[in-house]
């Protein structure tokens, strides 16, 4: 949803053993003893594992031994399946980071009209923002990338749009979504609409995740 996220169509997990999301062993160097570790720690064997998590036990057994790393949705559903987070796979401890953002501390960024405070700790595998969508800016944007979405409207009225259906939320609504289904996110108000937004696509510095206005369409 921010700017600033690449496009990504094939970003889920895969049970092919060459995964294209998968990074060089270099990128992640305490991410193979993590996933042994927490896997054995969940009692689980290699093959139940693997079959939890739509792999092969070959391709898991490459990531548990360093050979290949895995993409964060891999991670994502991995820390589901071992019953932890994706920083505890990573190799992070609690005490890494601050567990507490000041109001004084969220300075806003703007990016394609939208305007961002970030909520919660950078670099985390769940990114939480508050966020001013005015009306008017990237209501035709269509968004699809790997991860899930969490928004809660403060102030205003939002048209969300997912695949073909289109919702209508106000103050103290909801959306929780897979982030591979096309969205739309538009201001129904003119005073624009706030927001509480998680998601758990990692920022990249990539070009912007925009497939474009559909012809012919409102948002």
């Amino acid at each position: 949803m921010p700017q600033g996220q690449g496009l990504v169509l094939n970003g889920g997990m895969s049970s092919s053993e060459t995964a294209p999301r998968d990074e060089p062993a270099e990128a992640l160097p305490a991410v193979a003893p993590q996933l042994r570790a927490l896997r054995r720690r969940a009692s689980l064997t290699l093959e139940a594992a693997a079959r939890q998590a739509g792999l092969s036990p070959a391709h898991l057994s490459r990531l548990e031994t360093g050979q290949r790393q895995p993409s964060l949705p891999m991670l994502l559903s991995l820390a589901r399946i071992y019953g932890t987070t994706v920083s505890e796979l990573l190799g992070e401890s609690a005490a890494d980071r601050d567990a507490v953002v000041r109001a004084a501390d969220m300075d806003p960024t703007v990016a394609g009209g939208w305007t961002y405070w970030q909520a919660g700790a950078a670099g985390r595998g769940m990114q939480a923002l508050r966020v001013h969508v005015p009306h008017g800016s990237q209501g035709d944007i269509v968004r699809v990338h790997p991860g899930e979405e969490w928004l809660y409207v403060l102030k205003g009225r939002l048209r969300l749009r997912l695949g073909d259906a289109l919702h209508r939320l106000g103050p103290g609504d909801s959306a929780h979504f897979d982030s591979l289904t096309p969205h739309r996110i538009a201001a129904q108000d003119p005073d624009g609409v706030e927001l509480l937004f998680v998601h758990t696509l990692l920022q990249s510095p990539t070009a912007a995740l925009c497939l474009g206005p559909t012809p012919g369409e409102t948002p």
